[in-house]
């Protein structure tokens, strides 16, 4: 997949806009926030993004209008983000085309895992291809490279065994038997030791690019990735 997958966020509440902006940002992903609500569709065509965060609640016409009007050029997926928590407006967003729906206030958390579900189910076989592991730093699954902020991050060969294996199983633990025999396929000899070796300096890098603890030890188990 070619660079980041874009969101368009319909949201007239500019510091609630600029809070979610700024944290999916934050996850690897490109944010257009709307400017003029008389004019979405426009602003849709032109940024043409992957999914569309839509507020109901809007200047001139409301959310379930302009996703009425997207559903007519685009099956991109929406999702509402509103504080009508009324079950007639959910069914009226579903109705109006709408793929999910966010009450507020909500959790950024909850909110990246709803988008995260929706562009898994739309573009699965894309979004494999990249997985993000937040703040810019992402592992590109078909090249086995890691990069922050599009630099790369040197790996080695083994380092990049490991964390193809974890950034496919996320957020699963992967056993250490399993990770084992996953590196026995190079031509290299692993022991119980070397694995040990090439997780804690996999881990170290991590930690160096992002300041975050990223491979979790699960005791008695084995690794996963938060």
């Amino acid at each position: 997949m070619d660079g980041k997958m874009k969101i368009l966020l319909v949201e007239d509440d500019e510091v609630l806009a600029g809070e979610i902006g700024s944290f999916l940002i934050r996850w690897g992903y490109e944010i257009v926030a709307a400017r003029h609500f008389g004019q979405i569709l426009e602003e849709f065509s032109t940024s043409m993004p992957q999914l569309v965060l839509m507020d109901i609640n809007l200047p001139f016409y409301d959310g379930f209008y302009w996703c009425s009007r997207i559903r007519q050029v685009s099956d991109v997926p929406v999702l509402y983000i509103s504080s009508r928590s009324d079950d007639r407006d959910k069914i009226m967003a579903i109705a109006q085309g709408g793929d999910d729906y966010v009450e507020k206030p909500f959790q950024l958390e909850l909110l990246k895992a709803k988008i995260q579900a929706i562009l898994r189910r739309t573009y699965e076989y894309k979004v494999k291809e990249r997985v993000f592991l937040g703040d810019g730093l992402y592992f590109e699954q078909e090249q086995q490279a890691l990069y922050q902020n599009g630099r790369e991050i040197e790996l080695t060969k083994l380092e990049r065994r490991v964390l193809r294996k974890l950034a496919d199983s996320r957020p699963d633990v992967v056993a250490r038997e399993e990770l084992m025999m996953d590196l026995w396929d190079t031509e290299e000899y692993i022991s119980d030791g070397t694995l040990t070796t090439v997780v804690c300096r996999l881990r170290a890098k991590l930690k160096s690019v992002c300041g975050t603890e990223l491979i979790r030890t699960k005791k008695g188990q084995g690794y996963w990735i938060s």
